[in-house]
């Protein structure tokens, strides 16, 4: 199997670190030149990595295609290209929707959209599908964890939450700082905050069968955590991240 990838951005890139540090079976993987400087850096450091001439040659040279573009980029490039029948095409591109993608395209193809995460490269997240596909969901699941959908309008909610990523960072950022501040020395902070909620994290993923409530249940009534938690529901922290994630889907919305 061949492996082609428009794009060579940030996202790509995280899907190319995973899929050369996976078990997953590939003969080549075909990049396109568009970031000249970003396609030689992937070239010295995963094997079996060829840079095509340009975006219709990475499409005559592989099985399945990866869409790592820009939206508003998609829409002008995709109508010029010339699909093989019946081609995979992956879209990582939070738009166009899957019914514009098969007008763009043209060919009849298999098309899937699908929301891979930066974690992706170190063969962990979760991978949003959309149509339910088997074998992408096969070779998803060897880098990372799936959820198919069926609905396209749902898949925006899973958007929606992936632009957290950033304030769960900035989250970390300020306990790290915070430590700082009080005399700790600055790898020492870094490690316990981000250790302790890479630890937390596991234990959610865990019980992620059950309700998440649970695990701010379980805290002792009158402890830290309990005064920790109901301090931010008071100053309206959490209904403020309610708010934040309907603008972020309303955004998509528009799109």
């Amino acid at each position: 199997m061949i492996l082609g990838f428009i794009g060579t951005g940030n996202i790509v890139s995280d899907v190319i670190a995973g899929i050369s540090n996976s078990k997953i079976s590939y003969k080549k993987i075909i990049i396109s030149p568009r970031n000249k400087k970003k396609a030689i850096y992937l070239k010295k450091k995963f094997k079996k990595i060829i840079i095509a001439k340009n975006n219709q040659a990475v499409i005559d040279m592989s099985d399945w295609i990866f869409l790592g573009v820009l939206p508003q980029v998609g829409e002008k490039i995709l109508p010029k290209l010339n699909f093989k029948k019946n081609q995979i095409i992956i879209s990582f591109m939070s738009s166009p929707n899957h019914s514009r993608l098969k007008k763009l395209i043209k060919k009849k193809c298999i098309i899937v959209r699908v929301i891979p995460m930066p974690p992706i490269k170190i063969g962990k997240g979760p991978v949003v599908i959309f149509p339910s596909n088997k074998k992408i969901k096969n070779f998803f699941d060897k880098i990372g964890t799936t959820i198919m959908v069926n609905n396209e309008k749902l898949s925006k909610n899973f958007w929606a939450v992936s632009g957290t990523m950033a304030s769960f960072y900035e989250l970390l950022n300020v306990l790290s700082n915070w430590l700082i501040k009080k005399k700790i020395n600055k790898l020492d902070a870094q490690k316990y905050v981000t250790f302790l909620y890479s630890a937390l994290a596991d234990l959610a993923v865990i019980n992620s069968a059950k309700p998440l409530k649970n695990l701010v249940n379980e805290q002792t009534p009158g402890g830290l955590n309990w005064q920790g938690v109901n301090q931010l529901r008071k100053k309206g922290f959490y209904k403020k991240i309610d708010l934040i994630l309907n603008n972020i889907y309303k955004r998509l919305n528009k799109k």
